[in-house]
């Protein structure tokens, strides 16, 4: 799973035992070179699902981590686009990658921006957040958005109970609220704790106007469902 170039697993188990922030910190070095790094593939997709509803002009990464999306950002936004992280490590690798972009340290949950961007995006960040805290998340990014402005994410389906994937992501989750009982501070990540269902309740809640789309490019599971959907949620106005 991880390159000669990835952390050791004596890095990743101090990193499980840190806090989120401080154990990106740690692996932000090496982080590009994991299986956490969003794939390609699921960048280009939604680049190329979002490409018809292009031009836009400011564009915003939430959780941006190293900046892989802005892969999807650049091509998209006519005017500055902006990464939001609270790693400092993650930022520096991100700057670093992409100098014209502007780079901010900040909690998501309490965003420093008010109708700002058109387009913001985020990949691989919602199993950082427990479903108590999704609320703010979404109401910031609400408030950051201009009036018609749109929030774009991929979600996964649900891999089926017959599937090796369904039993290591539920291990997984075991596994890390285990960690959390007994150990301080918690680390959150969780794979199961984001249902499309769930998420677009509380897109919703928040005021935006949910739809999605197949990412049909990913490929399709075992029933024919796409493996993942992109989630557009519209902030109501002027688009």
């Amino acid at each position: 799973m991880f390159s000669s170039q990835g952390p050791s697993l004596r890095e990743l188990a101090i990193q499980a035992l840190s806090s989120v922030e401080r154990g990106y910190d740690l692996l932000a070095p090496k982080f590009d070179h994991t299986p956490f790094r969003t794939p390609e593939s699921l960048l280009e997709a939604t680049a190329d699902a979002l490409r018809p509803l292009a031009p836009f002009d400011r564009g915003l990464d939430v959780c941006c981590g190293t900046g892989a999306g802005m892969r999807v950002l650049e091509p998209l936004c006519r005017g500055r686009i902006t990464g939001v992280d609270f790693s400092a490590g993650m930022l520096a690798q991100a700057r670093g990658a992409h100098p014209d972009a502007e780079w901010i340290r900040a909690d998501v949950r309490t965003l420093p921006f008010a109708e700002t961007f058109d387009l913001a995006v985020s990949f691989g960040a919602l199993g950082h957040f427990l479903p108590a805290e999704r609320p703010a998340l979404f109401a910031g990014v609400y408030g950051a958005l201009r009036p018609g402005g749109l929030f774009a994410f991929p979600v996964g389906g649900p891999p089926p109970l017959t599937s090796g994937w369904y039993w290591a992501l539920l291990g997984f989750d075991l596994a890390m609220r285990a960690r959390n009982a007994v150990w301080r501070p918690p680390f959150v990540m969780y794979y199961r704790t984001c249902p499309l269902h769930a998420i677009r309740d509380d897109l919703t809640a928040a005021g935006f106007t949910v739809t999605t789309v197949p990412l049909t490019a990913i490929g399709r599971r075992e029933d024919g469902s796409p493996r993942y959907r992109l989630v557009l949620a519209r902030k109501p106005g002027t688009s």
